[in-house]
This record gives C-alpha cells, structure tokens and sequence, in this order.
C-alpha cells in the first residue's frame, strides 16, 4: 500500500506548519487534524480549518485523503478559527440567562423600580401569565439542548458566545422591564385577546417541539448524516410540505403570540429581529438542501410559505 506525504502551509504566509511523512490513504481530515496537534498543540482540532486552496472551503473532518483531487504528496493549507466553545455550552449560557433576568424583573427585586415595589406582585393577571410562558418557552429551550439536540458541528468561535448572550439577555431584560413595570396596563382587547394569544403561543411551541423531535429523528446519534426532512405522522410536522425550517417559522409564531400577549413594543421589536435572523438562516438552509439533494421538493420555501 502506497504511502502520502502531507505538506501543511499558513493559509496567510505560506510558511511550512508541519510535515507529515507515510500517511495511510484511508486517513480522514479528523485523523490528519490530530497528527497536526501532536505538534502543534495549541491548535487543537477544532480550532484547525484544513483546505486544498488558500481561499477555498473547509474540508470536512469526514472527508479521504486518497478521495481528495491530490498526489501522493498533497499541499493542505491551516487557518486558525480561533478559541472554541461546545455548542451545548453556547446554548445553555444564552438560554439560562433570559430565564433568570426575567424572573429578577418579575419578583421586582430591589434597585429596579423603587423602594415602594420591592418584591411586591402585579395585580394584573397577564403580568403572571407572559411570566410563566416566557420561563416555559427558555426551560424548553434548556431541555431540548441537552435532551434533544444533535449538532453537525461540535463547536462555535468563543467570541459568539459574547455576542449571542448580548442579544439573547438584553432584550430579555428590556421586556421584562416594560412587562413588569408598576406602570404597565393590559392589552386593549382584554382577556380576549390574551386568550387568542395565548393558544397562538402554546400551539407554536408544540409545534417547534414537533419539529425537533423530527429533525433529531433524521440523524442517529453520533453521525453528521444529512437526510431531507419530511412530515411524519404528527400534524404539527406538516408544515414541511411548505417549509423547509419550519422550526424557525414555529419559533417566530410564539414570539407573535407572545407579543399579542402582552402588547409590548419591546417584544414586537425582539419579534422582528429574530425574523429577519431566522430568515437569514433558513435561506441558508434551504440553499444548502438544494444543492445537496437534486430530488428536494420545489415546493417548499425557505420560512413562510409561497412567500419567503
């Protein structure tokens, strides 16, 4: 069996980082990650971005050596994608935090509305009601990351962990300021109103849920398999008819539900915002579907169907 040697370059400089000597063909870009650690231990492997060309794209930790466009002697160039964090982590700091400032804002704990309000409670019902959905939705959120969840990527930069907590706790604070503020009144339509909402809130969080599950259910443990999502035997599942995130056209809908609820500007506006991201996500998704899967179905849109 024939041997490769491997030359790895600075993607920035071109200067030499390593040099591999009898790599076995079979050998994975994982396989050669660890190999490049051994001496160079402070890019461990999920800091390392492995490519054929300077400029060019990622090579997939999954990817053969002996299947790449190389020679026996192949070229790959290293950047460093900087310090990392697991995702679960990521998730579980961003999540928690909006549970925990909410119910600071809720309890009215001292130094946020005056002295006179300490810990005194909300005569208004929907005060205790958008409380309670709002610790649901993140205690859900928490769960589902570390029960549910299976992530194609095992780590994301540090850095994003700064910006997403910024985020995630800053509007978090912001409604809950205006929500549990002595001041604030109840929606206009009344109970009413806070009743359409409320259904419109649980029935999108089932079907986020729904969707979880679903998508959990398409890659075994372990794997990075990709497969086309489609309905299952679960109603709330087919909105993937339509839709090819349709956890993200869920999650969007509770916000809305939310933001009926409790008739607050700050929680239209976190709406909107998680729109426009979530948009800009799930294009990219279905970007993706299409190039990888020639039989995707071309009915289905990105978010909102027939629309966007």
């Amino acid at each position: 069996m024939k041997h490769y040697e491997v030359e790895i370059l600075d993607a920035k400089t071109r200067d030499k980082l390593c040099f591999l000597d009898k790599v076995e063909p079979n050998a994975t870009i994982a396989e050669i990650k660890n190999l490049f650690t051994k001496s160079h231990p402070q890019w461990y492997p999920a800091r390392q971005s492995l490519r054929l060309d300077p400029k060019g794209k990622s090579l997939k930790d999954e990817d053969v050596l002996q299947n790449l466009p190389v020679g026996t002697t192949a070229t790959l160039y290293f950047r460093d994608l900087g310090a990392q964090i697991s995702w679960v982590t990521v998730f579980l700091t961003e999540y928690a935090g909006p549970l925990l400032i909410y119910l600071l804002f809720y309890f009215r704990v001292p130094f946020i509305y005056g002295p006179k309000y300490d810990f005194i409670s909300s005569k208004h019902s929907v005060v205790h009601l958008a409380c309670i959905c709002h610790s649901f939705h993140y205690i859900k959120r928490l769960l589902e990351t570390i029960f549910v969840h299976r992530f194609s990527h095992g780590t994301m930069p540090l850095r994003n962990i700064f910006k997403n907590c910024t985020y995630y706790w800053g509007f978090a604070a912001w409604m809950a300021y205006y929500i549990n503020h002595p001041l604030y009144t109840p929606p206009t339509y009344g109970d009413e109103q806070v009743k359409l909402a409320l259904i419109i809130f649980l029935f999108c969080q089932l079907g986020n849920f729904s969707i979880h599950i679903a998508l959990r259910n398409l890659r075994p443990a372990g794997s990075k398999t990709r497969k086309i999502p489609y309905p299952t035997k679960n109603p709330f599942t087919w909105l993937f008819l339509l839709v090819s995130c349709p956890n993200y056209t869920y999650e969007v809908g509770s916000w809305i539900g939310f933001a009926i609820m409790t008739q607050c500007l700050p929680v239209a506006l976190f709406s909107l915002v998680g729109f426009i991201q979530m948009t800009i996500w799930a294009k990219g998704k279905h970007r993706s579907y299409l190039k990888e899967f020639r039989d995707y179905p071309p009915l289905r849109s990105p978010i909102v169907p027939f629309l966007l």
